[in-house]
């Protein structure tokens, strides 16, 4: 499913426009962003929580040369499912 799949079926779903679900997604995904720029989390309960994960600085290998480089430190946004969204997939 790709963005306008997913707000169609928003609209479809709440019974508003596609407009209207287009800017309610805008809005979550600035205001998820917005908190993980922030170093913070967003926890929805029963669906899952996202937060940024701290990746430390490591070596790694150029895969066509084999010379070792360092990679730096970095953050990786992260979401894990939460317990009623994973037996939902699982059919429980």
């Amino acid at each position: 499913m790709n963005k306008t799949e997913l707000v169609e079926a928003m609209a479809n779903n709440a019974g508003i426009t596609k407009k209207v679900a287009e800017e309610a997604l805008k809005a979550f995904t600035d205001a998820v962003a917005d908190e993980l720029k922030k170093g913070g989390k967003v926890q929805l309960v029963g669906f899952g929580t996202f937060e940024v994960s701290e990746r430390a600085a490591r070596e790694g290998r150029n895969p066509q040369s084999g010379e070792v480089m360092k990679i730096a430190a970095s953050k990786a946004p992260k979401f894990k499912a939460g317990k009623a969204l994973k037996d939902m997939v699982n059919g429980k």
